[in-house]
């Protein structure tokens, strides 16, 4: 696996977790990377060589909150929560999407967006992509304009970056893994 320069420390902190949440799976924790602040910083500086001119910084719950709200501080952007169903006071938009074992709802404040904004979207890891294609949907019922979306994390035999492109999305990924 061909790991960049500047993030090969970042990619050594990363580690396997077996049978999480459930037998089978190999999580991938990325803890060690927020407790490290060389890993962290190094994770931080990449991603925002990709903020490809938006104007705000949207975050997918939960870790994906880490990493947006991170750059949206450090480049002096607004941060837009995308959040599971009934997390959010006030006035929501709402998209539902399907998981492997049900569906589920992923909703934004509606005075979070308008057609002004373009929008770089933000999780900590891309597997089959059906969060994040709902999240687009999402932010397209705003009217606003998703200018692409970031991963520190691509288990890029899941498929789900490639399912981003072929919907004509941008995507940035700082590291790739199997998923399986």
């Amino acid at each position: 696996m061909n790991i960049p320069q500047n993030l090969q420390y970042a990619h050594s902190k990363i580690s396997d977790v077996i049978d999480f949440p459930k037998p089978g799976i190999i999580f991938k924790d990325i803890t060690p990377v927020l407790q490290d602040e060389k890993a962290f910083n190094e994770v931080l500086d990449d991603l925002a060589k990709h903020l490809n001119g938006a104007n705000k910084v949207a975050g997918i719950e939960s870790r994906g909150f880490i990493f947006a709200s991170a750059l949206a501080y450090l480049n002096k952007k607004p941060l837009v929560l995308l959040r599971k169903k009934n997390k959010l006071p006030g006035k929501k938009i709402s998209q539902k999407f399907k998981l492997e074992y049900g569906i589920d709802t992923i909703e934004v404040h509606k005075s979070s967006l308008n057609k002004k904004d373009k929008v770089i979207i933000v999780d900590d890891l891309i597997a089959t992509g059906g969060t994040a294609l709902a999240s687009a949907k999402l932010i397209k019922k705003c009217k606003a304009n998703i200018s692409a979306f970031i991963f520190l994390i691509d288990l890029f035999d899941l498929l789900g970056n490639k399912k981003l492109q072929s919907n004509g999305y941008k995507t940035f990924k700082l590291i790739n893994f199997p998923g399986h």
